[in-house]
């Protein structure tokens, strides 16, 4: 697989983990998960990671991941790249790993004393990477086999970063964030 295509493959496999988190902000408030509840002193989570949130954001990335099959035969001839389609259980596994993975985050933010949208370098960028890519290949670990190969892999902890920067300054300069990180 040469480069253009290792890139536009890792970036498609990844949109319904890429976008969760974004819905879940739009779609904010509510009743937060830890029902507000502190654990030695501290948040469990705090009131950023609410039901409404996370339910949001695992159905917006499950309806993209669908919508990402229902184009795959147009869009791949188009772009020069045989594009991969989800099986059903990645459909949902994704976004609803992505959206556990910033949870977890959350956990392990407040264990540390950070508050709430503080920087948490490396964690805040690839938290729901790590948790999306394990329910997925929990879900359909033959598939996850082959479509997120070393090179696949290696683009999508590379390029994410890169990504979650872009798109959380942009989200600031919108005012849809209090914080550019």
């Amino acid at each position: 697989m040469g480069v253009f295509t290792t890139i536009v493959v890792a970036f498609w496999l990844m949109l319904p983990a890429y976008v969760p988190n974004n819905a879940a902000v739009l779609a904010g408030g509510g009743r937060p998960i830890d029902g507000g509840r502190t654990w030695n002193g501290k948040r469990v989570l705090g009131d950023g990671k609410t039901w409404r949130g996370t339910l949001v954001g695992t159905a917006v990335g499950a309806a993209l991941a669908l919508v990402l099959n229902a184009v795959a035969g147009d869009v791949g001839p188009a772009v020069g790249v045989d594009l991969p389609t989800f099986p059903v259980a990645v459909v949902v596994a994704l976004p609803f790993g992505a959206m556990c993975g910033d949870i977890a985050a959350s956990f392990l933010k407040r264990r540390t004393g950070r508050r709430r949208g503080a920087p948490f370098p490396v964690v805040d960028q690839l938290d729901f990477v790590v948790l999306a890519l394990a329910f997925a290949f929990v879900a359909a670990p033959t598939w996850f086999s082959e479509q997120f190969t070393l090179g696949v892999l290696a683009v999508v902890f590379v390029l994410t970063p890169i990504l979650h920067v872009g798109t959380n300054a942009i989200a600031y300069a919108l005012g849809l964030k209090d914080e550019p990180y």
